[in-house]
């Protein structure tokens, strides 16, 4: 089934509808016809089955049948990447939004190549999180994970966020594998951590400075194996370590929170 996204304030009324790109798509792509039923997701953990009810060239109206209310994730996981060159963090993103990341952060690091202005940063901000919807709409996850304007180690951790697990993907000496942590975390808790982080550092790894900083803060540096990978690489290891950890957590999907339209 076709699925398609509509950000919540477009989504309280008893018909919805699709304009701009999602209705091009629908239309000229899927070329959808009356009676045909699809699924639109409104990234705040909602999903409604609809049915087509009229499409034009530039609108699509859909009758909700059902609507379901989704769990939310289990641990809310933050992605701090340093920013690769060319097109590679849109792949990131794609995965870490198919892997249940909440957020992703480009990080501007002192070895990252690619620049930005503050005239360019916004676009590619807007980007990358059309991206992210994209992503959502192809695995089907009712929880859309935001997409931060990039920034500088410094600029993030001046901002004192605080984690339950925050993690330093590192290829220091003395780095631990990250069950240790979740096996520590469960023991004295006695549950899974419901936040988390990770720092994903760009090809040579973030600067000796740069880990300083992130170790000072108290991330805990985590080993990704013997062997060096690529910064996409290393991402999706981190982020498949994750929910592999955390899909005990994870909520079934049934049929709990299922309302009709009349509902």
């Amino acid at each position: 089934m076709h699925r398609f996204y509509l950000p919540p304030e477009q989504c309280s009324d008893q018909r919805l509808l699709l304009t701009g790109g999602e209705a091009r798509h629908a239309v000229q792509v899927l070329r959808l016809r009356g009676g045909e039923r699809v699924i639109v997701l409104d990234g705040a953990g909602r999903e409604f089955l609809c049915q087509t009810e009229e499409s034009q060239r530039s609108k699509v109206s859909l009758a909700i049948i059902e609507r379901r209310a989704m769990p939310a994730l289990p641990c809310q996981i933050t992605l701090l990447q340093a920013l690769p060159k060319g097109q590679i963090i849109e792949s990131i993103i794609q995965k870490a939004a198919e892997l249940g990341a909440s957020r992703i952060v480009p990080l501007l690091t002192e070895r990252v190549v690619t620049r930005l202005s503050a005239r360019e940063a916004p676009g590619k901000t807007e980007k990358w999180q059309r991206v992210a919807i994209e992503a959502i709409k192809q695995c089907g996850l009712a929880w859309l994970p935001q997409v931060q304007a990039p920034m500088t180690p410094g600029e993030w951790l001046a901002r004192q966020e605080q984690f339950e697990l925050p993690f330093l993907a590192s290829l220091q000496p003395g780095s631990r594998h990250p069950r240790t942590y979740f096996e520590a975390f469960r023991s004295k808790h006695g549950r899974p951590p419901r936040t988390a982080c990770v720092w994903v550092g760009p090809e040579g790894d973030f600067t000796p400075a740069e880990t300083d900083a992130i170790k000072g803060a108290g991330n805990l540096p985590i080993t990704l194996g013997p062997r060096v990978l690529r910064t996409e690489t290393a991402a999706t290891y981190c982020l498949s370590v994750l929910n592999y950890e955390l899909q005990d957590a994870e909520p079934a999907r049934g049929m709990d929170g299922l309302k009709t339209a009349g509902a």
